[in-house]
């Protein structure tokens, strides 16, 4: 599997080849409806993302060490951003996401691009995945 770092960076390309952001805001909205559906047993309250002005569910595993993620959002831009970090951070060694700095945001533009309210969302889906992962290592999860 990729590096945290080497998936960053394909997300990176893969936007770069979109110079006008209405195109960037349609690549990232055909992320998300191309996530996997997050099966209707997942869609509890306890996987609801707090901190999101959309409603977001986060399903997190803990498999021998290493992170599973699925999600789903009921907003269409959101749920191209859930899709990105699952991109980045499903599969990999806890440790690793719990150490991740990610910046593909900065470096694709979306930190200039997103409302305030969608980059807290971000922000708290990205703290609940390394809170989770730091439960993952330590044998909580």
């Amino acid at each position: 599997m990729a590096s945290i770092q080497e998936i960053q960076g394909q997300i990176v390309d893969d936007f770069s080849f979109l110079p006008a952001w209405d195109e960037r805001y349609a690549y990232l909205i055909e992320l998300g409806q191309k996530n996997t559906l997050l099966p209707e047993e997942y869609r509890t309250e306890d996987n609801i993302v707090r901190g999101c002005q959309s409603l977001v569910w986060l399903h997190k595993e803990c498999r021998q060490g290493e992170v599973f993620l699925q999600a789903d959002s009921d907003s269409l831009i959101v749920k191209g951003l859930a899709a990105l970090l699952l991109q980045v951070f499903s599969g990999q060694p806890a440790e690793a996401v719990i150490k991740a700095d990610l910046t593909f945001f900065k470096e694709i533009g979306l930190d200039k691009h997103l409302s305030s309210q969608r980059a807290n969302g971000l922000l708290a889906m990205v703290e609940e995945i390394k809170a989770f992962a730091a439960q993952c290592v330590g044998g909580a999860a």
